[in-house]
């Protein structure tokens, strides 16, 4: 038995969120998609976007799609692995710099 609250398979289903809002799950899909079409970024930048967000929410759904997304546009291993690499940067960053805000705390305590 697969007690596992992720499962791979569900990602298939991803397109049945309409299912019980049918009008904002269509609206949410018709921007999704304007997204990820080729503009000012290409595909491959945009699914190695989307793979770092991915791993900087956490999302397995979406580490697997974009895995797959940036493997279609052309995205080297060493690429994606630098993408993961830049999210972790954020994320770690992110946790320090709000050490400042602690910092000021202490100072203003310790006047």
């Amino acid at each position: 038995m697969d007690d596992s609250y992720y499962k791979s398979e569900d990602l298939k289903k991803f397109g049945d969120i309409t299912e019980f809002q049918e009008k904002m799950g269509n609206k949410f899909f018709d921007y999704y998609g304007e997204v990820f079409e080729e503009g000012a970024l290409t595909k491959r930048e945009k699914a190695l976007i989307a793979l770092a967000v991915a791993h900087t929410v956490q999302c397995p759904y979406c580490i697997d799609a974009y895995t797959t997304e940036s493997l279609e546009n052309g995205a080297s291993e060493e690429q994606m692995m630098e993408a993961v690499h830049v999210s972790a940067a954020i994320r770690g960053g992110s946790s320090l710099v709000h050490g400042v805000q602690m910092m000021n705390k202490v100072k203003g305590l310790s006047m």
